[in-house]
């Protein structure tokens, strides 16, 4: 979930791959499209099992469109790790749960999609500007972004911890938890700006604040994480899981607040009715399911689309 910040410790990385040399991957056996990762350094196969293609134009949905639409621009963010969008072995196809989305909707509303990569920071301000038509990075509903972005949510992730293993940290239910702590997360995303607004909490309790690390690539947080740079990751419940699935020396610590994630759309756009029918269609006729089974994410699962719904707030 990625919103714009002002990061006080940005650190721009380079991008690092995630290869046996640094993280050692083992094998998780997920069912068609995927390969288990070896200590020799195979790459580990992104799931490729097509659920969109069959898929039909639905007219109830597309009359909803605005009159004369029959293509748009998406930009996508890339993060390199599934579930999130990473570039296939040819070195251009796009997949990810994303994809999968926003595939599955262009084909129930009967449009075309040209797609653009862009960086996580980038894409919310050019929707504004009108840049792209829509964005996909899973971004996370809050209400300081419903000012001035639409969203029609398609699953529910949020934030949550990942440590290694050797680490004594356990449960975070409260932030001043990660007082005196290296805290790795991605730069531009709602993890880092919940982080720099609750600095005060340590200093209050007269405590030394966490520091706040930010890095550009998943692989350069994790290898962060592995080189004791970092004591802790803040991070998508969903990439977390997997992260930890396909790594060793790493945990999964706890789910920290939950947040509907959904395409982003200029305010007061006229295009969200339509996504919001196609993502119930989807729903309805089980290719919500299927998608979500082939990323693993289940859990994530939602009963019904809504366009812009209030942030539910931790507790």
């Amino acid at each position: 979930m990625h919103t714009p910040t002002h990061a006080r410790n940005r650190l721009i990385a380079p991008f690092v791959l995630i290869t046996a040399a640094t993280l050692l991957l083992t094998a998780c056996g997920s069912g068609s499209g995927d390969a288990a990762v070896t200590a020799a350094g195979q790459a580990d196969r992104i799931p490729t099992t097509d659920v969109v293609s069959a898929l039909k134009k639905d007219e109830k949905a597309a009359k909803l469109l605005p009159s004369g639409t029959t293509n748009l621009t998406i930009a996508v963010s890339v993060s390199g790790q599934p579930p999130g969008t990473s570039i296939l072995d040819d070195g251009k196809t796009l997949a990810g749960q994303d994809i999968d989305f926003a595939n599955a909707v262009a084909k129930v509303l009967g449009i075309g999609l040209r797609t653009e990569q862009a960086s996580f920071e980038a894409i919310l301000p050019a929707l504004g500007s009108g840049k792209y038509d829509l964005g996909v990075g899973n971004f996370g509903v809050t209400d300081e972004r419903r000012r001035t972005i639409d969203f029609v949510t398609y699953i529910n992730d949020g934030q949550g911890f990942a440590t290694r293993k050797d680490s004594k940290l356990t449960k975070v239910t409260d932030l001043k938890q990660l007082c005196g702590l290296n805290v790795a997360t991605g730069a531009g995303t709602t993890f880092e700006a919940t982080l720099e607004e609750n600095t005060h909490l340590c200093t209050d309790a007269g405590k030394k604040a966490y520091k706040v690390q930010t890095y550009n690539e998943q692989g350069a947080i994790w290898s962060s994480l592995q080189q004791g740079r970092s004591d802790i990751v803040m991070s998508t419940i969903n990439g977390l899981r997997y992260a930890v699935a396909h790594q060793q020396g790493v945990e999964f610590l706890n789910e920290f607040h939950r947040l509907d994630v959904g395409f982003a759309f200029k305010k007061g756009s006229t295009l969200t009715p339509a996504f919001q029918a196609a993502v119930n269609e989807l729903i309805a006729d089980g290719t919500y399911a299927r998608i979500l089974k082939k990323w693993g994410t289940t859990g994530s699962a939602i009963t019904k689309s809504e366009i812009s719904p209030p942030e539910v707030k931790a507790p």
